[in-house]
């Protein structure tokens, strides 16, 4: 019997999560964490049975159609369930994981191998059966996820064969790519296969075995190998993420730059911690948008105003990279970025009942079930399985990580809501139960409730956008700075009462760009949309793909969209493959649209303007033509602006709107009453929406670390 024993730490991380801790969550948010345990996790795998299938059948012939990360999908759903097991505790769900963990080990191969491609095509980055015709693998990146998960079910229920499990994929990872193997990802995906490295260091912490960490450094090396990232040195030379070279500023990138945290807290190489610090607050300026979300068309573009989709995925990795930044920091602003990712992207992303997600979840739009636009992913067996339902889960079940943390003081409270946790401190257990409407109010009534007297610090955070915060304790007032957390360290017993007032006051994020002439609008962390009567367009002709991108490369397919206004705008992508449409107003030509570009996944915006007031209709039609240089004919949508005549607004009505329940009611500058939902519930029912807002005469703020969401008032 080998006997295991954690790494030795370098650096102490700022603050830990509380993995003892227990929490119940009320409100909307509660009953959508019930929703997704009930509707999504616990009956997943008996309705879809090809996601173990695929590994159990591996060697059949012939082999089965796959996609190059079919194999991600059970270490996802693990992963998301077994977070979701650390914040519900539900027994139901758990006796379901270990069902499912059983089972996945069970696929195991005697190498370690646990994906689910043919012996001759293992780690090889192609199969001849991905897309059904050969084409590239991320066998390491399924790889990652499943060691993710693994790892993550033997810390949750101390299950040793889950460890055992991942301890073996490490080792075939090692006998792989080892120090006379070749890189990971070498000549398709580093992007994807490259996170294998977070898998490691994760490995190495747990099992303190030396080869993992020696793997993990010799793959943050070859970041800077041609057609990787370069993620580590493009970061200390001071290159925004979106700046990085091929397909490093993809979303799944995020998922290698998690290892450089892990590395520094191993080694204490601070370069490590620079450069992930770095990487963080490029992310955060220059990729999360004001919903909170990451990416556009599945990626870092260097602009959070421009339209596109925003992938559910890529919002679950940003939030996974700012609980490692928390960790790392301490810092409250982190916090505050995962609680705006929480309560706007991440739940409108979600169905209300927790039995789907979406793909995309645009900042203006609509949202619709993901297996309607990625339906592509579908396969015989999983038929409601694609990246992002596997996924969806763990950004709730992440709250686990981050509501409560530990620093050697005592309790850091990040999450404000209904909700009772509890946890132990000096031996003693203390529980923290919250009486709130937050965030639809800011008023939280704090009840610290130790079982007994006991003396620790208990630090509050508060949000940078609540520059008139008061906080009292048990009746007598404390200061409390916006942006920071307050320490509260004294003697607690039952019936202490914290009583945390935030300035709810509406602030805004004037926009810039594609959205110049515009603000997004908050109450408190909530972002306010605005439900629209329609503006969808009408598509004829052979066209594939769904609301965030239909696509077509027959000869006269066609797309009309009414517009009221003067000016019209169409959000597609630059393709190497791309071909040429012609665009009519009203009937008459007005020009030509080519879709190629040398680079491909490149957005763009087709603007015309000059129609004068009223209703019009815009027509475009595929020629079947191409500039030279392009591979096809392919044109494509993403979206039409305005899909309606948005109201205007001067800032002086929202300081005196009026607020209805979780609505805000304001005037716009004709004197009409209009009403603003939450961001998280306006696009329910497959409701257009509108979350930039014409408004004029506000001096927008840059972004800082101390103010990243730009807040003005």
């Amino acid at each position: 019997m080998v006997t295991l024993m954690a790494a030795m730490i370098a650096v102490a991380p700022a603050l830990t999560p509380d993995k003892a801790a227990r929490i119940t969550l009320g409100g909307r948010l509660g009953a959508q964490v019930r929703g997704i345990v009930d509707n999504w996790l616990i009956p997943m795998p008996d309705r879809n049975p090809a996601v173990l299938g695929m590994f159990q059948d591996r060697d059949t012939n012939p082999p089965k159609a796959l996609l190059p990360w079919s194999g991600e999908f059970a270490g996802k759903y693990l992963t998301g369930g077994t977070e979701m097991y650390r914040l519900t505790r539900d027994p139901k769900l758990k006796a379901r994981l270990q069902r499912f963990v059983d089972d996945l080990i069970a696929c195991q191969d005697a190498d370690g191998y646990l994906g689910p491609f043919q012996k001759p095509y293992r780690l090889k980055n192609w199969a001849p059966n991905t897309w059904g015709k050969g084409d590239i693998t991320w066998d390491a990146w399924g790889h990652y996820h499943a060691i993710l998960g693994l790892l993550a079910w033997h810390e949750a229920t101390g299950d040793a064969k889950a460890l055992n499990a991942a301890r073996k994929i490490g080792d075939l990872l090692v006998s792989h790519y080892g120090e006379k193997g070749q890189p990971v990802g070498r000549g398709t995906s580093p992007e994807m296969n490259q996170a294998a490295v977070h898998g490691l260091t994760l490995l190495h912490k747990r099992t303190g075995e030396v080869r993992y960490l020696d793997l993990a450094e010799k793959i943050v090396r070859e970041f800077a190998m041609d057609g990787a990232g370069n993620y580590l040195e493009g970061a200390l030379a001071g290159e925004g993420f979106w700046q990085l070279p091929a397909n490093g500023t993809r979303w799944e990138s995020l998922h290698s730059l998690m290892a450089l945290p892990e590395l520094y807290w191993l080694t204490g190489n601070a370069d490590y911690r620079k450069a992930f610090d770095h990487h963080y607050w490029s992310i955060a300026e220059t990729g999360r948008h004001n919903n909170g979300g990451f990416s556009t068309g599945e990626g870092a573009r260097g602009n959070p105003y421009l339209p596109g989709a925003i992938e559910t995925c890529c919002t679950v990795a940003w939030a996974a990279l700012g609980v490692e930044q928390l960790r790392l920091t301490g810092d409250p602003h982190v916090a505050d970025e995962l609680e705006m990712s929480l309560l706007n992207q991440v739940r409108a992303m979600t169905a209300p009942d927790g039995s789907w997600c979406t793909y995309n979840t645009p900042m203006d739009g609509v949202r619709v079930p993901s297996k309607e636009e990625i339906g592509f992913q579908i396969r015989p067996g999983s038929e409601d399985v694609n990246c992002c339902t596997a996924n969806f889960p763990r950004a709730f079940g992440m709250i686990s990580d981050w509501a409560m943390m530990r620093d050697a003081k005592g309790i850091v409270l990040n999450y404000y809501g209904p909700s009772t946790l509890e946890t132990s401190v000096h031996g003693v257990k203390v529980g923290l139960r919250q009486e709130t409407a937050y965030p639809q109010e800011g008023r939280i009534e704090l009840h610290v409730e130790p079982t007994k007297p006991t003396r620790f610090a208990l630090r509050l955070r508060v949000p940078h956008w609540s520059e008139a915060t008061r906080l009292r304790v048990n009746g007598k007032p404390v200061s409390a700075k916006a942006g920071s957390y307050v320490a509260l360290e004294r003697e607690w017993k039952k019936g202490d009462r914290v009583t945390l007032d935030l300035d709810m006051r509406p602030w805004f994020w004037v926009g810039q760009r594609e959205q110049r002439g515009k603000v997004s609008v908050y109450r408190g962390p909530t972002l306010m949309a605005l439900q629209t009567p329609g503006g969808a367009a009408t598509y004829s002709g052979a066209w594939e793909g769904g609301p965030a991108l239909r696509v077509s490369q027959a000869k006269g397919a066609a797309v009309e969209h009414r517009f009221e206004g003067d000016v019209v705008r169409v959000r597609a992508m630059k393709y190497d493959d791309g071909g040429e449409a012609e665009a009519f107003v009203d009937g008459k030509s007005i020009g030509t649209i080519d879709f190629y570009g040398p680079k491909r996944d490149v957005p763009f915006v087709w603007k015309r303007t000059g129609f004068g007031a009223g209703t019009h209709t815009l027509r475009l039609v595929a020629l079947g033509t191409k500039a030279e240089d392009s591979k096809s004919v392919w044109i494509n949508v993403g979206g039409f602006e305005p899909a309606w005549q948005l109201p205007s607004f001067e800032p002086e009505a929202f300081a005196q709107a009026k607020q209805k329940g979780e609505a805000m009611i304001v005037k716009d500058v004709s004197g009409r009453e209009v009403t603003l939902l939450p961001y998280a519930i306006a696009g329910d029912n497959r409701m257009p929406y509108a979350t930039w807002l014409p408004c004029k005469g506000l001096r927008g703020a840059p972004f800082s670390r101390e103010n990243p969401s730009r807040t003005t008032r």
